[in-house]
């Protein structure tokens, strides 16, 4: 056996057998299954395989070695292996059939019912030619509905900004009216300390004052006299630049106030154009359509015994 081993594992086969380069073009790998006889009918080399069937029959089960075909070693598939994966691979797939059947789900039942629509043809061909007129008329009256919604947002946010710049100005005159009192009673003050230490002086002083002392009363009097003159100058400036911003605070918001109402005037007078104008060839639409035959022609619905009256109540009141 050593022998035979050694010669195979030189040459890549057993004694007597043809080299793997004589074979035919047919090559096998691991897993494929394999025949002696189409081995033969492949290489022709019927005597080769003989004598390896023949010494393969007098080796027990553990001597024996796979076959070796050049690079390829041929293992062939273990029946009892084999036979064991098929009976365990039938029995799941009769399991299957089984779990199939018992979960197999019932009939379904329904109650009989009328399909199709529940209106005639006429009836739905009048409906969408209805909606197809109508459909301006909705268009018109969204238009105007978002118009309005947007000229009631405006009109909010300006009132809303009038009502900010109205206690803006509240703010301010309040805040003028607190400097004005506090200058009045730092004046009052003021006046009446200088009084004060007039009436002091005078007292201190003797009954005979010089021509020196009354000539400097004089000009202390003077002084004080510029002094209140000037500041009431200053009050009476104060005051008018005060009622002038006022004047022109009260001419801006009047002149405002006019041209919001010139603008809604404006918007009213040309809505009421605008539906006046609708109204009048609606009418005279309708006027056109009533025929005594009237039927469907060009797209225009005939006579449909609609009033004057419904029309323009639904959609233009």
């Amino acid at each position: 056996m050593s022998g035979a081993r050694a010669a195979g594992g030189g040459g890549g086969g057993r004694p007597g057998m043809a080299p793997a380069s004589s074979f035919g073009s047919r090559r096998y790998q691991a897993g494929d299954d394999f025949s002696p006889r189409e081995a033969r009918r492949d290489s022709g080399e019927s005597e080769a395989w003989d004598q390896a069937e023949s010494e393969g029959q007098t080796r027990s089960s553990e001597e024996w070695q796979p076959p070796h075909l050049g690079a390829y070693v041929v293992i062939p598939p273990n029946p009892t292996r084999r036979e064991q994966l098929q009976k365990i691979a039938n029995k799941e797939l009769e399991d299957l059939a089984k779990w199939k059947d018992q979960h197999k789900p019932g009939p379904i039942t329904l109650l009989p019912q009328k399909l199709g629509g529940r209106a005639s043809e006429a009836e739905v061909r009048q409906k969408q030619q209805l909606e197809h007129i109508q459909a301006k008329y909705k268009q018109k009256l969204k238009k105007e509905e978002y118009g309005r919604i947007k000229r009631e947002a405006e009109e909010a946010d300006m009132l809303k900004k009038k009502a900010a710049q109205r206690e803006k100005a509240k703010r301010l005159e309040e805040k003028r009216r607190q400097q004005e009192q506090q200058r009045q009673q730092r004046l009052e003050e003021d006046h009446y300390l200088k009084t004060v230490e007039f009436l002091s002086r005078l007292d201190i002083g003797s009954s005979k004052r010089t021509s020196c002392e009354t000539e400097s009363s004089t000009l202390e009097s003077t002084a004080w006299a510029r002094s209140r003159a000037h500041r009431q100058m200053q009050r009476q400036e104060e005051n008018r630049m005060l009622q002038k911003m006022k004047e022109e605070q009260r001419e801006k918001a009047e002149l405002l106030a006019l041209k919001q109402r010139k603008e809604e005037r404006r918007r009213r007078e040309a809505h009421q154009n605008e539906q006046q104008r609708v109204n009048n060839a609606f009418l005279d639409r309708l006027q056109n359509n009533s025929q005594p035959d009237g039927i469907y022609q060009s797209g225009c619905l005939g006579n449909m015994h609609f009033t004057t009256d419904s029309w323009e109540s639904e959609y233009f009141y």
